[in-house]
């Protein structure tokens, strides 16, 4: 007999993107390690052995949900002045990686990438051959850039504060830690920046970027 709970609305209108959805949903609630295929049946109102019909294994689903979370980061366009779409790109992955925290350790660690995951790459490399830049050159700088989004992401993730006031909450506890005559660096930079009106961690990813910006643009004028 058919488990009452594989009956009706759940189990007719389950498909491959209705499967993923919710895997995002409970991954971005819970983390990555609270997602389980049982526990996705339960969110589907299915049994789990139903989902196999839609993902294959647990490596399948990964590898969906992560295609999933490519298709949301902004895609740059041919034609398009390469600086400007990468710094969109940048601004786009940094603001698709708050939704979805758990996704930074993973995004390029799938040896199955989606369709999404191979458009987005395509383009980024499209976007840079067409500015001039050297089939090497692409190559460095999608390496320099991508270090760069998913390691400041991955900083920021886990970072022991996401307000200002948590920011300067933090900073008051380790600066009462530090005597001042031992790290007058630290102390320095906790007092004359961090615990400054308006300061944000965020602000340094626009920085960084800056400089990598900066460099790519000189190598390839160079070239």
């Amino acid at each position: 007999m058919t488990p009452p709970q594989d009956r009706g609305p759940g189990l007719r209108g389950l498909t491959r993107e209705r499967v993923l959805r919710a895997a995002v949903g409970l991954a971005d609630t819970g983390g990555i390690d609270a997602l389980t295929m049982r526990r996705l049946g339960e969110e589907l109102g299915v049994e789990a052995m139903s989902l196999y019909k839609h993902v294959a294994n647990k490596d399948d689903l990964l590898d969906g949900m992560i295609d999933s979370v490519f298709g949301e980061i902004y895609l740059p366009a041919g034609g398009t002045d390469w600086r400007s779409s990468m710094h969109q790109r940048a601004i786009s992955v940094r603001e698709v990686m708050a939704r979805h925290r758990w996704a930074v350790g993973l995004m390029e660690s799938r040896t199955a990438p989606g369709p999404a995951t191979l458009r987005h790459h395509d383009a980024v490399l499209g976007t840079l051959r067409e500015a001039g830049f050297s089939v090497e050159l692409a190559a460095h700088a999608f390496s320099a850039l991508d270090s760069y989004l998913y390691g400041f992401a991955l900083q920021e993730r886990s970072l022991p504060f996401d307000t200002a006031e948590q920011t300067a909450e933090a900073a008051e506890l380790i600066l009462a830690q530090l005597p001042a005559d031992d790290y007058p660096h630290l102390t320095e930079l906790v007092r004359e920046h961090v615990l400054q009106p308006g300061y944000d961690y965020g602000n340094e990813y626009a920085f960084g970027l800056d400089l990598i910006l900066d460099g790519l643009e000189r190598a390839v004028r160079r070239r």
